[in-house]
């Protein structure tokens, strides 16, 4: 067969599809019914809305101990509070997205202003809770009193407004949070500047009464601040009889160690600030003398500050009126230098072996209270090798361990070559 005779082989098909339009969602016409009852009741809501705020008030005065406290102090803003909130429940059944957002910065603003006002949250949770219920129960009443045959259609939109009421629950414990965290961040700056004003000797007169509150420290009253710094760091709640300020650097209790007319002795500010046990590798501690009344806390944290600077850099404890002579000295380090080159100049300038070896001996003679005997013993030598390394020194330095006067000039010069400066 010629190939343009042969016939072609054809495929059958089944019969072609016909695409069927997709059968759109619509509302039952039981839900639809449901809807014309609730928009029916939601209406006539909205005429009785003063009523119906009465009603609410009504409840919560009688169940609420805060709201009647919130009543009395101011009837007509809670009054306008509750109507607002109410207007908008009852409009969102009416049409939900139109009113939403408007809804939602009803419920936020009253969260929030009740945060500031310290209404407490657990009363505010139960006031939204009460609405929705009174809400709902006249919706069944209207509908019981209009169409009784309509109010088994009421049950079908029950989910909807019982979800609306939990929704604006979230949203008003959640804006009641909020505003709470910026509150208490509000208070701890405030409480943070005020300390540190104080501190700084900068606080005004005016400013005392409120810091004293803040701090919940008295006004008047014997105060000794403590000059805290490095090892790991320390916590100490506000209250009682010390705060504790949280620095850069070095932290600064402000320590209350006794009371106006207390004729007691001082208390001891370690043990307020939990300071007392072994402390930190590495922590320093500096305890100024006492101060009269906060509006002193300035002077006194300067005098806190120039213990700190005496305490060695390994660390310790250095209480200032244990360490006066230390503290004259580190408190003016250019007359500390002057000094020490004045009294020690000659002896600081031999040969770095035989310097440190005179000057640990008059350290040793010092520290052993004038006693060659115990200084040998410290320096591992005998006494009369102390002896004799102190009369070097004696004429080196032109000045006698004999005489009171140059005691003291000698014994500020190895303290202030000790220190640091600056």
């Amino acid at each position: 067969m010629h190939p343009a005779a042969r016939t072609r082989t054809t495929f059958r098909t089944g019969p072609t599809p016909v695409p069927q339009p997709r059968s759109r969602r619509i509302r039952s016409l039981i839900d639809a019914d449901a809807l014309r009852v609730l928009h029916r009741a939601a209406r006539v809501l909205l005429d009785d809305l003063p009523d119906l705020t009465d009603r609410l008030l009504a409840v919560l005065r009688e169940q609420e101990p805060a709201y009647r406290t919130a009543l009395e102090n101011d009837h007509a803003a809670t009054w306008q509070e509750v109507h607002r909130s109410l207007r908008h429940s009852v409009t969102s059944l009416l049409d939900p997205r139109g009113t939403r957002e408007a809804a939602h910065r009803c419920t936020w603003r009253i969260g929030a202003t009740r945060a500031e006002q310290g209404l407490p949250l657990d009363a505010l949770l139960h006031a939204f809770r009460l609405g929705g219920s009174l809400v709902w129960q006249r919706l069944v009443e209207e509908t019981t009193r209009s169409e009784p045959e309509d109010i088994r259609l009421l049950v079908h939109v029950a989910t909807d407004v019982w979800n609306f009421v939990d929704e604006h629950c979230t949203l008003v414990a959640d804006a009641y949070r909020q505003a709470e965290r910026q509150l208490a961040w509000r208070r701890e700056n405030r409480v943070r500047l005020l300390a540190a004003a104080l501190l700084d000797g900068t606080s005004r007169i005016a400013d005392l009464p409120e810091t004293a509150e803040r701090l919940g420290l008295p006004e008047h009253g014997r105060y000794v601040v403590v000059a805290i710094a490095g090892g790991p760091p320390h916590d100490l709640e506000t209250g009682g009889s010390a705060y504790l300020h949280s620095g850069v650097d070095v932290d600064h209790g402000i320590v209350l160690v006794a009371d106006e007319g207390d004729r007691e002795p001082d208390r001891d500010p370690l043990a307020a600030l939990d300071l007392t046990a072994d402390a930190p590798t590495g922590r320093r501690i500096g305890v100024g003398s006492a101060v009269t009344g906060l509006a002193a806390v300035g002077d006194a944290r300067r005098l806190a500050d120039l213990a700190l600077s005496i305490c060695p850099p390994e660390g310790g404890t250095v209480r200032l009126t244990e360490h006066l002579p230390e503290a004259l000295v580190v408190s003016c380090p250019e007359l500390g230098a002057t000094l020490t080159e004045r009294v020690l100049g000659p002896l600081l300038r031999l040969e770095p072996a035989d310097r440190d070896v005179l000057l640990d001996t008059l350290v040793a003679w010092f520290a052993c209270e004038g006693s060659a005997q115990r200084a040998g013993e410290r320096l591992y030598c005998h006494r009369n090798t102390v002896l004799n390394r102190l009369r070097r020194c004696e004429q080196l330095i032109g000045r006698s361990l004999a005489r009171p006067h140059d005691v003291v000039e000698i014994s500020l010069a190895l303290t202030a070559r000790r220190l640091p400066r600056g």
